[in-house]
């Protein structure tokens, strides 16, 4: 395997680690809220926590999407591009977003300093600049997924692959296999 490769890997494998365990968190704190309006009590910073967390699960899951080259885009569109324009097409999507993404971490990384201060309202022992922290963390991690899936993602382009029309094929294939397995 590549160094590229396990690195891709190692990325990927801590990403959905943290995903599913902020997935499980917000869960936990969103039935734990439930239960306490029920019982007709409830907890002073759930609204304040939980949208910080499904932000937090927003950004970091676009993070593993992107590591996966999941994200949204025209794969169709560029795959059946004659190769000179599929190859600029490619290079000016691929500069966009890793722009784009540099952009947002550096200016999310200005709005920190502006926060230094300030404090969660129901949590006044939280700084915002740790709720806030995962703008220029996932835009910077954003570059890296990018970065990381950039040669493999480039071959596919040369060679014409259409992403999409793989995935399906490759659900396609794996449904047929589990089919033959319930038959059997």
């Amino acid at each position: 395997m590549v160094l590229i490769d396990r690195i891709r890997y190692l990325l990927e494998k801590l990403l959905e680690v943290f995903t599913v365990f902020l997935l499980l968190a917000l869960t936990s704190i969103v039935l734990a809220a439930v239960a306490f309006r029920t019982f007709g009590s409830s907890i002073a910073w759930y609204d304040e926590v939980a949208s910080i967390g499904l932000a937090w699960l927003t950004f970091y899951g676009a993070n593993l999407a992107a590591l996966k080259r999941a994200h949204m885009g025209f794969p169709g569109i560029v795959s059946s591009a004659p190769p000179a324009l599929r190859m600029a097409l490619f290079i000016i999507s691929e500069v966009i977003v890793i722009g784009f993404f540099a952009v947002i971490a550096y200016y999310g990384y200005q709005v920190l300093e502006i926060l230094a201060w300030d404090r969660l309202v129901s949590l006044p022992s939280i700084s915002l600049t740790v709720t806030q922290s995962a703008i220029p963390i996932s835009a910077a991690l954003f570059i890296v997924c990018e970065c990381l899936t950039l040669p493999e993602a480039w071959k596919k382009m040369r060679a014409g692959v259409d992403s999409e029309h793989e995935a399906i094929e490759e659900a396609i294939r794996l449904a047929e296999e589990d089919l033959k397995e319930n038959r059997s």
